[in-house]
């Protein structure tokens, strides 16, 4: 006990020093927080971006539904089946949907999009199509739909206005139909605010004369929940007649881009923990070099070699601790800002993100364990770099030290 006493003492004996040394530390942990927070909301903010406004975490089509995505691949959405489900304590919502392609048409402009056809419980929950509405309101019937803010932009139509539907139906059958919009959605994903069309299932499986066939099951998980583990779950209890996709496996060039991202922060991260490292240790041997008169001193006096390290041991422990939550208080209200207000991105780079569907935002994370682990690899590098005053001591002669 003694010794933390004494280290703590000769902590504050030179206040410049310890605050220095203190500063570096909190310096590392705030900018190594921000660095994980940034990079951790970053990609869950393109995960969630595609999760929440399209695919679900999970998908479940009939077997080939994937390799060829025509309405004939479709199934009619069995009760049974569904109920299979309901004991999957991290499942938050399961519901069915009919997908396709078609033209819209509005006089002489004609353009491509995807119709969409979802039940009534996906408008306030899942994709929240309800939250998204920058003008107008909700579908009422069949003969109403929503329209994505950059498709109708390219039509220029707005509320109220009327649209023609066509494309391929069920089995070979005309898909044709005269809309009104009720509504203009604005999705995250650049993407598919271009190109979406949403209405009931009911007026999709009436469009493209599909009488209860679903083209997907999308499944929604609560948060935190592993999604690899969840999607060999469901696919057991799915059978063979179903394929069961996670939406990394449905979208595997965005897998692959926020994955190829990932490694390429995680290396600058690796650069900025070495950099981290450089300046904990230059204090320290700044402070060696200063007290190495008084060290031999404390040699020739009788002190042991021992607990001089282990005082000299436990100075730089307090001084990484006290270092650590110091950047910690100092990153948490930055973090917490750029989460409420996430850095927008323009020109080019902006332009990129939104061509792979992404919204060029970049918010942080506020998950506790970025703090933790930040402030924990911090601290186990001044642990270690804690090291070398214990290997100075032990190789020091006492007479040579006291010398100038």
């Amino acid at each position: 006990m003694w010794i933390f006493s004494f280290a703590w003492k000769n902590l504050w004996r030179n206040k410049g020093r310890s605050v220095i040394t203190i500063s570096a530390v909190a310096f590392a942990t705030l900018i190594s927080t921000i660095a994980a927070s940034l990079k951790e909301g970053i990609f869950g903010n393109l995960i969630h971006n595609i999760v929440s406004s399209y695919s679900g975490h999970i998908q479940i089509h009939l077997n080939g539904y994937q390799d060829e995505q025509i309405l004939e691949n479709g199934f009619i959405p069995e009760e049974k089946v569904k109920k299979k489900f309901e004991g999957l304590s991290e499942l938050d919502m399961m519901t069915a949907r009919l997908e396709s392609f078609a033209l819209i048409s509005s006089g002489e402009k004609t353009k491509g999009c995807l119709i969409m056809g979802i039940e009534d419980a996906e408008i306030n929950k899942f994709s929240a199509i309800g939250n998204k509405l920058s003008q107008g309101k909700l579908y009422q019937n069949k003969n109403e739909l929503l329209l994505s803010e950059g498709l109708a932009k390219k039509l220029g139509k707005t509320k109220k206005d009327t649209i023609i539907i066509i494309g391929q139906g069920y089995r070979g059958t005309s898909a044709a139909g005269k809309f009104i919009i009720s509504g203009i959605i604005q999705l995250a994903s650049p993407k598919l605010n271009d190109r979406m069309v949403v209405m009931s299932l009911a007026a999709a499986q009436q469009l493209f004369a599909a009488d209860n066939i679903a083209t997907s099951w999308c499944i929604l998980l609560k948060d935190n929940a592993d999604v690899d583990k969840m999607t060999t779950q469901i696919k057991n209890l799915s059978g063979t007649k179903y394929e069961t996709l996670s939406w990394g496996d449905l979208m595997p060039d965005i897998k692959q881009h926020i994955s190829t991202d990932s490694e390429n922060m995680q290396f600058v991260q690796l650069i900025l923990y070495i950099l981290v490292s450089f300046g904990i240790f230059s204090t320290l041997l700044i402070m060696m070099s200063e007290r190495k008169k008084e060290n031999g001193m404390l040699l020739a006096l009788g002190m042991t070699k021992f607990r001089l390290q282990m005082v000299l041991a436990a100075e730089s422990l307090m001084t990484v601790m006290i270092g650590s939550l110091v950047g910690l208080l100092l990153s948490s209200p930055i973090v917490f800002y750029f989460k409420s207000h996430p850095l927008r991105i323009s020109g080019k780079v902006a332009e990129a993100y939104k061509r792979f569907g992404f919204e060029p935002i970049f918010p942080t994370s506020t998950d506790a364990a970025i703090f933790l682990k930040q402030s924990l690899i911090v601290f186990i590098i001044g642990i270690i770099l804690s090291l070398y005053p214990v290997a100075i001591i032990f190789k020091m002669n006492a007479l040579r030290a006291m010398k100038k």
